[in-house]
């Protein structure tokens, strides 16, 4: 009986067995099938069509057919010169405005900043003069001394073995310093005339007289004699910007924007330009390039390169300080192949794209030219009208790949070479 139980229970071992391999096969095939279904792809012809590369700027508007004129004095409006509708020059007068105590003391410390900017320009042009002169001293001593017979050969060379002494060495290290010295007092120069500008329109701004800042047609005047401008209670409140009225004219927008260093040596002056406004996303203007400034900015060690547009039209609805993006056309091409963007990989420095051909995904290298915001100009590899993959979606496999692997499509991948 005990051996016909460990007999029995051997021939149940063999069998659990048996089917613990069926089931392990039957389990992988079924995901190895699951697999395949779950693997999809989206396809899209090669196509001629006109092909526009532009390189996107962000920036604002500095000029407009809309100048806003403001105050920043405060008290009573004590006489109004124009009204709505009329036309004025640069200069006119607006509004005279009767200041109250706060308006007076903002008013005199403008004028008081006004004066010493003005007295630093003076002063820094003097030691500007000053340098100048011993910049020319320096060099006229070092000249002298270059030319000599000691430190100058006969037939007029340079002496190098003598002009490492002292005396030499001393003497051109003099000159050198004080064109560094004038160099410098250039840059304090710039500063100062920046500080007195900004010093005259802070004095302007706080001006009981309010003058038009362009030629063109009042609009947008809401005093009138009597009212009162600005706050007289809170002096934070009372030195901001108070609106009087707006000038339109006839001139055209001008905008200030800014690309990297990477798309800077793609622009050039007439390039054409298309330019949406934050502030009106329902309208899209034209305009060109007219100047790059290929000096540069830095800001926090990166570059940025300014630029300037002009806008094709008058625009009164825009306005100074409006945030803008530019996109400069750099490139059109006409009757090109392209494909989506989306459908070309770049491995290493080359490219290349997958085509469905007989239910087959094949791997093909091609050379590319410019590209858009959307599609990618195919110069050679592909033909129009031919399939192209733009999206293959796959569960079959997990972990990192190369663009070459996981096709498993009806047959497998080929890469073919044209």
């Amino acid at each position: 009986m005990k051996k016909l139980i460990e007999k029995i229970f051997k021939i149940n071992k063999k069998i659990l067995a048996g089917l613990g391999i069926i089931i392990l096969l039957t389990v992988f095939l079924f995901f190895k099938k699951t697999s395949q279904k779950k693997e999809s792809y989206q396809i899209a012809e090669a196509t001629k069509e006109t092909l526009i590369e532009s390189i996107s700027a962000s920036g604002q508007i500095i000029n407009s057919s809309s100048q806003i004129v403001y105050t920043q004095a405060s008290g009573l409006v004590k006489a109004v010169y124009v009204k709505n509708d009329q036309l004025v020059k640069k200069g006119d007068k607006i509004l005279e405005v009767e200041l109250d105590q706060q308006g007076q003391q903002r008013y005199q410390q403008a004028l008081a900043n006004y004066l010493s900017a003005k007295n630093s320009l003076e002063t820094a042009q003097i030691n500007l003069n000053t340098l100048q002169a011993e910049m020319f001293d320096k060099w006229e001593t070092f000249y002298n001394l270059a030319t000599s017979s000691t430190y100058q050969n006969a037939d007029g060379t340079p002496n190098e073995t003598n002009r490492q002494l002292p005396e030499f060495l001393i003497a051109k290290n003099n000159w050198l310093a004080a064109e560094a010295k004038y160099k410098n007092q250039q840059n304090q120069i710039a500063q100062a005339q920046s500080s007195l500008a900004s010093a005259w329109l802070s004095y302007q701004l706080s001006s009981p007289t309010v003058l038009a800042v362009a030629d063109g047609k009042i609009t947008d005047l809401i005093y009138e004699t009597g009212m009162m401008i600005g706050s007289s209670g809170n002096s934070e409140t009372s030195s901001a910007n108070t609106k009087i009225a707006t000038i339109k004219n006839d001139s055209l927008p001008f905008g200030r924007f800014t690309v990297s260093e990477i798309d800077v040596s793609k622009i050039k002056p007439g390039q054409k330009v298309t330019i949406t406004i934050d502030a009106l996303l329902e309208k899209t203007y034209t305009g060109e390039v007219i100047a790059i400034d290929k000096t540069g900015e830095v800001s926090s060690s990166v570059v940025s390169y300014p630029l300037t547009i002009k806008f094709d039209t008058q625009a009164t609805e825009i306005l100074p300080n409006m945030s803008a993006t530019a996109k400069i056309i750099v490139n059109k091409k006409t009757n090109v192949l392209t494909v989506p963007s989306s459908a070309v990989i770049k491995q290493d420095e080359s490219h290349y794209v997958r085509i469905l051909k007989n239910k087959k995904i094949t791997i093909v290298p091609v050379e590319i030219g410019i590209s858009s915001e959307t599609k990618t100009e195919i110069v050679s590899g592909l033909s129009e009208g031919e399939k192209v993959v733009v999206l293959i979606n796959s569960t079959s496999t997990t972990g990192s790949q190369s663009p070459f692997s996981g096709f498993g499509f009806g047959g497998g991948t080929r890469i073919r070479m044209r």
